[in-house]
This record gives structure tokens, sequence and C-alpha cells, in this order.
């Protein structure tokens, strides 16, 4: 099931790279241009709820030995607290962060699935922008739209 998900997401993904945000001692960072090779090592496979349909999803969660490694590649955003200043949870709070500090944009959320364009197009670059512990892909919306 695994691979299913990982190939069919990244055989379809309008990203060409990704930007990987952590946590670590109250300190936001951001990992730019990551392949998706990059990020493998972090892929969890998790189910749902049965209550909500008990399906398989992928989440990105890196432990603390993982995120230590990471930090000569990163850039220190601030402290956590930048996440939930004006949204109301984190994953977005770091999207908004990324988009308005390396874009002229101002971000706004949206739902476009991760096949149709990136979160972002920074420096001409389509890039999906996500935070530590969040869902990747989940096997519902594979099967709906890649069978």
């Amino acid at each position: 099931m695994m691979n299913w998900m990982t190939e069919t997401y990244h055989a379809n993904s309008a990203a060409a790279e990704y930007w990987f945000g952590f946590i670590l001692n109250h300190i936001v960072y951001v990992v730019c241009g990551m392949t998706f090779e990059d990020l493998k090592p972090f892929f969890r496979l998790e189910r749902a709820s049965t209550a909500k349909g008990g399906f398989a999803k992928i989440r990105i969660r890196a432990r603390v030995p993982e995120l230590t490694a990471l930090l000569p590649r990163a850039i220190e955003l601030g402290d956590e607290s930048i996440l939930t200043a004006s949204v109301a949870n984190k994953g977005d709070g770091f999207e908004k962060v990324v988009v308005e500090r390396f874009t002229a944009e101002q971000w706004a959320k949206n739902s476009v699935p991760f096949f149709a364009d990136g979160d972002a197009t920074i420096n001409g670059v389509k890039v999906q922008i996500k935070l530590n512990g969040a869902e990747l892909t989940n096997e519902k919306i594979l099967r709906k739209y890649f069978g």
C-alpha cells in the first residue's frame, strides 16, 4: 500500500520540489528545495479512524534525530508562535509564513489539489509546503482521482 500510494502521489504531483518545515526547541525552520526522495524517509503509513472510513494515509513524521540532521540545511523562520498568529492551525500558518516570506504574494488558504498545482510558486518553481506531522496524501483521494 505504501509503495502504491507514494508512487501514485509522486507521478501525479504538480510540484517540482518540497519545502519542509519543522519545530525544534520552539523554533520554526524550513528546508528549501527538497526532492520527493529527500522526504521519503520521513513517510509513515497510518490509518484514519474507523468512523472516518479507516483508509490508509501517509503522514510526514520526522523524528528529532532526523530533524537535528537537517539543521545545517535549514533556514530559521522564528518562534513557533508565528504559526498560529493569524490562522487556525500550524500547517496553514507554516504555509502562510513561507509564502509571504519567500514571495511577494499575500497568502490565502485554498483547496487546490496536489496534482493541479503546487502550494506556491517560488523563484519560478512549483513547491509543496509541508510541516512535520502533515498528511501528504491518503488512499481515498488517490483512489478517487487515479484508481
